[in-house]
Parts: structure tokens; sequence; C-alpha cells
């Protein structure tokens, strides 16, 4: 037995041009009266949006999607309702909001008294495994559009494509898959691979925002760096004076030692000791030079020297130096050349021992010169003593203290130079650290405003990645659906178009009042007549047949889908309106005969619901 199901009653709170509107039907046939723009298009499209939702599209497709275009009409409306339909003995209440930030879908199973998770699973079950494309290309028949689009192919290959091999279902394989390739290409081509990256950035941005916006840095930064800039200043002002005083006492004792030719503590002790050397060798020269030795050794050998020549020229000149010779034993010459050259020889001792004492008179006169010149230079007072001697030497260790001084001054002065540069340095660093908080404190308003704008985008790429999931879900699907065809035998295509042919046969048999009893249905849904001759394609018929012959293909298709296990309320939106009266007639007479579910039938003309009357067939009469 078939399990029907039916609708029982719309709310639209917002939808459209409708506010707070309730409809309900009943079983069998639902005639819904409305001239054009009364509503019609827009209670089917709610029908549709309550069981499979509404998704808003992104960029300009946005201005003319089903999103806007049904938007409630009432300014600051909500755009919700609720859809209550019976199935298999439960009543369910589907209750959505379409509202882009508080999207929602809940639906309550009445019967049992609980709320009921939307799984995948259930909506499945609860729509009667349609899908919204064959929803939309099955029962829901659409104002003057009775044929089913190239989507529901798709549909149908899918379908069969996920039987069990073993299955009397077959669809050409080559042909599918091509065009499962071609479906996965546009669906890629759909995708926005760098949602998830910005979606994560965007959440990064929006914690980094609000940790900074919550920060009592913005209240208590400023105070704090303007105290720490005013203390850098103060103490950098003190260090200035101080390093001043420094400076100027190390530039003094500087010029001080600069002209004395002093450059450090090495030089000082070198000029020192230098002038020690100097003094001892002074003292050294003046002792040598006045010893009583050295003037007798000068005056002796010039007295030997004339004795000598004395003696010499005594002998020559009175002739006694041959008595003497032979006395001494001798001989005679030897005695006036011996005194003559002894002279000469004391002579030479003389003479070189007077040269000696010249030369070392010589180096004291030098070395008492550069003494005194020495003496004058630090003492004022060229005398050379030992008194003089000592008082240099104090001079010289007033050099030294005074170098020492010097040099500690000038290394106080780097330090406190690099001190006040670090200083100045904290006063700069302060500045701008100050000049950023104070740009905080108005910039923290645009904070704010940029913290919305993403929460903004991020619930737009909620929706983004929703899509991606979406689609991500249909490629795989295809890719599935590529992988089972490839295994499926060959067998089963046969057998697929004996099954929909059948079916669709006995359908436009009982639509056209037994005008046709046969048609034939490729893999690709192309539609074929047969009659007794030859089979004539559809696009050879009249405007009327053919819509005949599309309303049959699309109850062949839902029951394929359906598999006989369910079905649904069939939908009809103006989909009579290029029917003659008898074309008319006849469906109405074969939808109450053969349709045991409920219809519901939109139309702007009473010729339906005349024509009902007129035949004495039941039916629910709504006008909007």
């Amino acid at each position: 037995m078939v399990d029907q199901m039916k609708f029982l009653e719309l709310h639209l709170k917002g939808f459209g041009k409708f506010h707070d509107r309730t409809i309900s039907f009943t079983d069998g046939i639902n005639v819904i009266y409305g001239k054009n723009e009364a509503g019609k298009s827009t209670m089917h499209t709610f029908i549709r949006g309550m069981l499979f939702g509404i998704q808003p599209q992104r960029g300009r497709a946005s201005k003319n999607d089903l999103y806007s275009k049904y938007e409630p009409w009432e300014n600051g409306g909500t755009y919700e309702g609720s859809l209550r339909l019976e199935q298999n003995g439960h009543i369910y209440r589907i209750e959505r909001s379409f509202q882009k930030n508080r999207k929602s879908l809940t639906i309550i199973d009445e019967t049992a008294g609980k709320e009921i998770e939307p799984t995948r699973a259930f909506m499945d079950q609860l729509l009667c495994g349609l899908s919204e494309t064959a929803y939309n290309n099955t029962i829901s028949i659409g104002q003057l559009k009775s044929a089913t689009d190239s989507s529901m192919v798709t549909e149908l290959k899918n379908y069969i494509a996920n039987m069990n091999t073993s299955g009397n279902m077959a669809l050409n394989i080559t042909k599918a898959t091509e065009y499962l390739k071609k479906q996965k290409k546009a669906l890629e081509a759909q995708l926005t691979p760098q949602a998830a990256k910005s979606y994560t950035t965007l959440l990064g941005e929006i914690k980094a925002l609000e940790r900074e916006i919550a920060s009592p840095e913005y209240e208590n930064q400023l105070p704090a760096y303007q105290k720490q800039r005013t203390d850098a200043r103060t103490l950098s002002q003190q260090k200035q004076s101080e390093k001043e005083l420094l400076l100027e006492k190390a530039v003094k004792g500087r010029q001080v030692l600069d002209q004395n030719q002093f450059s450090n503590q090495q030089s000082i002790d070198d000029y020192s000791a230098q002038t020690q050397d100097l003094y001892n060798e002074y003292l050294d020269l003046e002792r040598a030079a006045g010893k009583k030795s050295r003037k007798v050794m000068t005056v002796l050998p010039l007295i030997l020297c004339i004795l000598g020549l004395g003696v010499s020229g005594y002998l020559l000149l009175s002739g006694t130096e041959a008595d003497l010779s032979a006395s001494l034993g001798v001989p005679p010459v030897l005695l006036p050349v011996g005194s003559a050259g002894l002279g000469l020889v004391f002579g030479l001792i003389g003479a070189l021992t007077a040269l000696g004492t010249r030369r070392l008179k010589k180096e004291l006169s030098l070395g008492s010169q550069a003494l005194q010149e020495t003496f004058r230079r630090h003492l004022g007072d060229s005398a050379i003593s030992e008194e003089a001697m000592n008082a240099f030497t104090a001079r010289m260790n007033d050099f030294k203290r005074l170098c020492t001084a010097t040099e500690t001054s000038e290394a106080a002065v780097q330090t406190l130079t690099k001190e006040i540069s670090a200083l100045q340095q904290t006063q700069t660093d302060c500045n701008e650290i100050i000049e950023k908080q104070q740009k905080n404190q108005w910039e923290l308003e645009k904070k704010l405003d940029h913290l919305a704008h993403c929460k903004d985008q991020t619930e737009s790429l909620k929706q983004v990645l929703a899509e991606n999931d979406r689609i991500r879900e249909e490629i795989t699907a295809i890719d599935l659906a590529q992988d089972t065809m490839t295994e499926l035998s060959t067998s089963i295509r046969d057998s697929f178009g004996l099954h929909l042919n059948k079916t669709a046969s006995d359908l436009i048999k009982g639509i056209t009042g037994g005008i046709y009893t046969s048609m034939s249905i490729d893999e690709n849904l192309n539609v074929f007549m047969n009659t007794p001759t030859k089979l004539v394609p559809i696009d050879q018929v009249s405007s009327g047949t053919m819509d005949q012959i599309y309303l049959a293909l699309r109850l062949a298709a839902a029951k394929l889908i359906q598999d006989g296990k369910q079905e649904m309320p069939l939908i009809f939106d103006d989909s009579f309106v290029l029917y003659d009266d008898e074309r008319l007639r006849t469906a109405l007479k074969w939808l109450a005969a053969s349709c045991k579910g409920q219809v519901l039938l939109f139309t702007c003309h009473q010729r339906e619901a005349q024509m009902l009357t007129a035949n004495q067939m039941e039916y629910h009469y709504i006008e909007l």
C-alpha cells in the first residue's frame, strides 16, 4: 500500500506579499483560485521553500534570485512561515526562517509531541526520496512549464546509478559519464576555494579585535607614558647639567695637559723618568768634573813634559850627556833623546787629559741647560738643585693627579652622554606611543565598525562555505555515480527504457483520454510518440499535446524515483492554460480518477472549478 503525503496547512508569517496568512487544504483536489498577481506563484514557491529551503545567490545573481524576489514586502517583516503535513500516520510541522542572519529549520512531530532533528536521512524519508531537482521536474509543475529541464536527466541517472547492479534499470554509461563530467566541471567552477581560508582569517581578526577592544590599555596606557616621558625629560635635564660641569672640568684639565704636552699618565711617567735620568747624569758629570785627581792628571803631565824637554835641551846645550852616559853605561845620544821622548809622552798624556776634561765640561754644560730649561718651564726657576728636583717631582705628581681627574671626568661625560641619549630615546619612544595611543582613542570607534563588518563578512562566508559543502557533496555524489555507473552491466540499459516507457505510456493514455496510448523515451529523456507507422518527435505535435506528453513524463519520473512506495501531492501552477476545454476536461477527469493522493491546482481562471462542478467531481475551493 502506497503511503500518501498530504499538506494540511500553510502559514505565511512573512513571505512576499503575504503577511500572517493561513491556508488550509483537504484530501483530493484543491483548487486555489486567484487573479494574476494574486500570489499563486508566491504560495507555490513558499511550499517549495518550506520543503527544501531557499538559498540566496551571491553577487549580481542575488538581485533577481528567489530569495530577493520573495522577501517580505512589509519593511522589517519577518521572512518565515510553517507547513503542516501528514505522512505515515504522523502530523509534522515544518518551521523555517529564511532570514540571512538567523536562518533556522525546526520539525515538530505533533503526533508524538516532540521535535525531530532534521537529518538528511529523515528529510529524504519525509520528502519521499525526492531531491529539489526531482521535485521541480516531477510533481511541482510550474506556470506554462510542464516540460522537464536537463537537470532531470541527471536526477534520473543518479537514481539509477545508485541501484544495485542486479536490478532492472539501465542507461547509456558513456553519455551519462560524459554528462556527469560536465556537471562536475560546472560545479567545481562554482566553488570559492579561498572561502575557508578567508573565514579562518576573519575569525582570527575578530578575536584579535575583541581582545584589543576589551583591553584596559586604552584607558591606562596614555597617563603612564605621559608620566614616563616627563620623568625622562626631568632626569635628562639633570644629567645634562651634570655633564656640562664635568665637561668644563675635563676641557680645562685637558688644556693644561696639552699645554705641557701630556696626553696620559704614561707620558707623564716617561717625562719624569727622562728628567730624573738627566738629573742623575748631571750629578755624575758634576762629580767627575770636580775631582782633584782629574785636575792633577791634567797639570802633572804638562809639568813632566816641560821638565823632560828641559833636561833634554840642557844635556844638548851643556855637553854633559857624554859624562852622564858614561857613568850610566848608555850611549850618549840616548839620554837627550830619551828625555825629550819622555817629555813628549807626558805632554801627550796631559793633552789627552785636558781634552777629556774639556769634553766632560761640555757634556755637563749641555745637561745643565736641558735641566735648567725643564726646571724653568715647570718651576719658573732654572737653578739646578736637589730641592728643584723634588719640586719637579711634586709638580709631575700634580700633573698625574690632574690627568687622573681629567680622564675620570671624560669617562663620566661619555657615560652621561649615553644615559642622556637613552633618556632622549625614551622620550621619543614615549612620544610615539602617546601619539599612537591618542590615535587609538579615535580609532576605537573605527575598530568597532570594522569588527561589525568582519562579523557580517563571516556570516556571508558561512553561507559561501555551506554552498561549498553543498557543491562538494554534489561533486562527491557525481564521483560516486561515475564510479558506480562504470561498474553497471550493459544489461540494465534496456530495462530502463522499458520501465519508464511503460509508466509514461499508461499515463499519457489516461491524460489524453486514449488519443495517445504509447510513447518512447530514450536515456536522455528525448520523447517520441508511437504511431502505427513511425515514431513522431515531440516537436512535431501541438503545444497542448506537448504539455500533456511532458506531464506524463514528469509523473512517470516521479513514480520511478519514489519507487512506488510513497506519493507526494501534485502541484499545478496554471499548468493547463494552453489546454482547450476538451483537453482540460479529460485531464481533470483523469486526475479525479487516477490520482489517489492530494492535488493542488493553482489557477487564474474559473474553468477548472466550473468543469469539476459540472462533472460532479469533488474538490476544495480556495480563493486568494
